[in-house]
C-alpha cells in the first residue's frame, strides 16, 4: 500500500498545501519550526479521529480554534490517494471538518471514491455529510462489488464520528481495509535510549514500541520466533559497527530481560547500559526494521541524533529496503549525510513564508535538478543553503 498524494487545507501551519508523487520512501526537510513534526501529526490526528470520534481528537490538541491555520475561518480538509496494492484502483479520501450551529465539531463531508482505467465517472463508495449520506451496501470483497451495487441511505450514531469507522458493511471490502490499517497502524519513532538500553521485565513483545522500551523483549521474541530475521540483524550490525559481533537477550534470575553486546576483543559480553548510544540506535532501528509485519506508513523524525555520520548512508538504504518490501516510509531530517544518501525524486523541501508552510518537491526545482544531475548531492545543496533558497523562490505548489 501506498499514499501517492496529500492534500491538506487549514491544519496549523499548512493553510493550503499538496504532496503529490510520493515515493514509497519520502524524506522532508526544513529548518526549525518549519512543520515536519506538523506534517507528521496529521496521521496522528486522523488516527485519534478513527480511533474514537472528531471531537475528542480535536480536544486532544487544544480544540478546534487551536487546530484551525491562524487567521483562518475554513474548515479543516484532508484528501488522501492511496493504491492499496500494484495494478489496483487508486482510492481517494476527502475528509473536511468544521463546526456546526452550535459550534461543535462534526464532520462536514466525507467521501470515498475510486475509478478504474483513465475515463469513465469515479465510483463513490461512500458520500456523507453531517452523520447522514449513502454508501454501497451487500457483501463489497471486491471492486466489481461496488460498481455493481446500490447506493443506500445510512445513518452514523453521531455527526464527529467518521463513516469509515461507524459502517460495518466495510470491514471486509478490500479498500477500506487498507485505508483503515494506513489510519490505525501509522507509527512514529520516538525513541529514549535510556528507556531502550535498561533492563525490562520478561515478557512477550512482537513488535517495539514508539519509545524503543520494550526492545529487549522485542530482540528475544524475534530470536525465538523469527531467528532469520534475528541472524540479519546481527549480520548488520557485525558491518556496521566496529567490533559487534553478537548481541543476545538474556533473561535474568530475577525475571528481566536484558540486551548484552558482545565485542570479539574481549571475552566477556558488555550489559546494553555500558553499550554507546549510537550502537543502541542502530541495533533499534534494524530491530523496527525486522518487523514480520510491516507498519503500513513508518515515520522517523531525525534519525541522525547519536549516529555516526558514515552509519547514515547505510541507515538510509535500511529505510529504503523497508518502503520497497514492507510499509511506506516517512522521514524528517536536517542532516546533510543523511540527505546525501537520499535520492531527488524521494526529497521534500518545508518552506515556511508569512506563517503557514510551503512543500516543494526537490526535482521540480529546476536549479536543484540540475546540479544534482551534474553530481551535486542533496546534502551538499542543503549545507550551502542553495536547496532551501531554491525552494523558497519556487512560488509555491502547483496546484
Amino acid at each position: 500500500m501506498q499514499i501517492e498524494s496529500l492534500r491538506i487545507r487549514n491544519f496549523r501551519v499548512f493553510q493550503n498545501v499538496s504532496v503529490k508523487k510520493i515515493p514509497p520512501m519520502a524524506v522532508f526537510m526544513g529548518q526549525n519550526g518549519a512543520g515536519k513534526t506538523t506534517f507528521f501529526d496529521i496521521f496522528g490526528f486522523l488516527h485519534d479521529c478513527l480511533s474514537s470520534n472528531v471531537r475528542s481528537a480535536l480536544a486532544k490538541r487544544g480544540g478546534f480554534q487551536e487546530v484551525v491555520s491562524r487567521d483562518q475561518t475554513g474548515n479543516l480538509a484532508f484528501e488522501i490517494k492511496f493504491r492499496p496494492s500494484p495494478g489496483e484502483p487508486v482510492i481517494t479520501y476527502e475528509l473536511t471538518i468544521g463546526l456546526n450551529e452550535r459550534s461543535a465539531p462534526v464532520v462536514k463531508k466525507e467521501i470515498m471514491r475510486f475509478r478504474r482505467g483513465q475515463y469513465g465517472a469515479p465510483w463513490k463508495i461512500l458520500d456523507f455529510a453531517d452523520g447522514e449520506g449513502v454508501a454501497a451496501e451487500g457483501e463489497l470483497q471486491s471492486y466489481e462489488d461496488v460498481q455493481k451495487a446500490n447506493r443506500a441511505p445510512q445513518k452514523v450514531s453521531a455527526p464527529d464520528i467518521l463513516a469509515v469507522k461507524g459502517l460495518g458493511q466495510f470491514e471486509n471490502f478490500p479498500a477500506m481495509a487498507s485505508l483503515r490499517k494506513l489510519i490505525e497502524d501509522w507509527y512514529v519513532s520516538d525513541f529514549h535510549i535510556e528507556n531502550a538500553r535498561g533492563r525490562q521485565e520478561a515478557g512477550y513483545s512482537e513488535s517495539l514500541s514508539t519509545t524503543g522500551d520494550n526492545l529487549a523483549q522485542v530482540a528475544k521474541y524475534l530470536y525465538d520466533n523469527h531467528r532469520e530475521r534475528f541472524d540479519s540483524i546481527l549480520n548488520a550490525m557485525r558491518e556496521r559497527v566496529p567490533g559487534v559481533t553478537n548481541v543476545e537477550a538474556k533473561v535474568t534470575e530475577d525475571g528481566y530481560v536484558i540486551l548484552r553486546f558482545q565485542d570479539g576483543q574481549f571475552k566477556n559480553p558488555f550489559s546494553s547500559k555500558f553499550v554507546s548510544d549510537g550502537t543502541i540506535k542502530m541495533f533499534t532501528y534494524l530491530v523496527l526494521l525486522s518487523d514480520p509485519s510491516p507498519h503500513a506508513l513508518l515515520c522517523v523524525e531525525e534519525p541522525e541524533n547519536q549516529l555516526y555520520p558514515e552509519l547514515l548512508s547505510q541507515l538510509a538504504e535500511e529505510f529504503r529496503h523497508y518502503s520497497n518490501i514492507g510499509g511506506q516510509v516517512f522521514i524528517s531530517t536536517h542532516s546533510p549525510d543523511f540527505l546525501n544518501a537520499v535520492r531527488l525524486d524521494e526529497l521534500y523541501c518545508l518552506v515556511k513564508e508569512n506563517g503557514y508552510t510551503r512543500i516543494v518537491r526537490a526535482c521540480d526545482l529546476p536549479l536543484v535538478a540540475s546540479l544534482y544531475r551534474e553530481g551535486d548531492l542533496p546534502g551538499a545543496l542543503w549545507s550551502q543553503g542553495i536547496l532551501l533558497e531554491a525552494a523558497a523562490k519556487a512560488g509555491g505548489n502547483k496546484r
